[in-house]
């Protein structure tokens, strides 16, 4: 027997009127969706995984290689004068590594929803399935990969002796704003980069560049160019903050912290109601 609400979900879904003229019953469909994709993103989890690394000879090391990459380089600029990064709470190398893990999360997460989607052309146009199912299936394995690389944060810890702080505890927390910045972003730009695929392209020289303009290899300043970018750049205090909970302890980018926590939740949701509107006219589009 099918109940009251069920039915409501089952009318707003195949009625031709446009979801947004709804949107209790929107948001009531998005949320019912979200949670009967769980079973096929795990799949989809599983199956990527799967086949990103059964044709590579190197297999997980792939995970590893660019924080290591990173971290070698500017290690050695630092070590030869050629940049000077200034005094850091613990060991440079240590500090460089920590740093770089948390941007690689951030930037996995930026990419993962438009990887998804594009990666799902064929799918998305055969098939009628939550379409929430790829982002979480992309979230799914960014933290698959983080948690392989957590094996690098473990060794650095034992090689340097670093005593963590009890505030590591609250890493978690930093961990997930982190991953929630990165998502917003990337759900704000599939839209467009479902239609043009400058913006697939363009991301990797981005990033790279907003990394160099974040202190990830370098403390965050308080004056200047850079300190105005430490205090205005989204990314910044939750990367500074989370930083110093694995390492110091408290970080003077609390503030900061919670301010853009609270704004990617808010924008999340906004990022997911462009998402879940625009996407049946991209798949449209798609299949013409």
């Amino acid at each position: 027997m099918v109940s009251g609400a069920d039915r409501e979900l089952t009318e707003a879904a195949y009625s031709p009127e446009p979801e947004i003229r709804k949107p209790l019953l929107l948001l009531r469909s998005m949320f019912a969706d979200l949670m009967a994709s769980r079973e096929l993103a795990w799949r989809l989890i599983v199956r990527d995984i799967k086949a990103r690394y059964r044709q590579a000879f190197l297999g997980f090391v792939w995970a590893f290689l660019p924080p290591v990459a990173t971290t070698l380089v500017f290690v050695f600029l630092n070590r030869n004068g050629i940049i000077s990064v200034g005094d850091t709470d613990i060991p440079y190398p240590a500090f460089v590594m920590i740093g770089t893990l948390l941007w690689q999360l951030f930037a996995d997460s930026l990419t993962a929803p438009l990887t998804m989607i594009t990666g799902s052309k064929s799918m998305l146009t055969r098939i009628n399935f939550p379409r929430e199912a790829l982002i979480l299936a992309g979230i799914g394995q960014t933290l698959f990969d983080f948690t392989v690389r957590l094996l690098l944060f473990a060794a650095v810890v034992a090689y340097f002796r670093l005593s963590l702080p009890l505030t590591a505890l609250l890493a978690p927390l930093g961990i997930l704003a982190i991953i929630g910045l990165g998502l917003m972003i990337g759900i704000l730009i599939t839209p467009l980069g479902v239609l043009y695929t400058d913006i697939s392209r363009s991301l990797p020289i981005l990033t790279g560049f907003w990394m160099l303009l974040t202190p990830v290899v370098y403390p965050p300043a308080n004056e200047g160019v850079l300190g105005f970018l430490a205090r205005y750049n989204p990314i910044s205090p939750l990367i500074v903050t989370t930083r110093a909970w694995l390492t110091s302890g408290a970080s003077d980018y609390l503030a900061p912290f919670l301010l853009v926590a609270v704004l990617t939740l808010v924008l999340l949701m906004l990022g997911w109601l462009i998402f879940r509107i625009s996407l049946p006219h991209l798949i449209s589009r798609i299949g013409t």
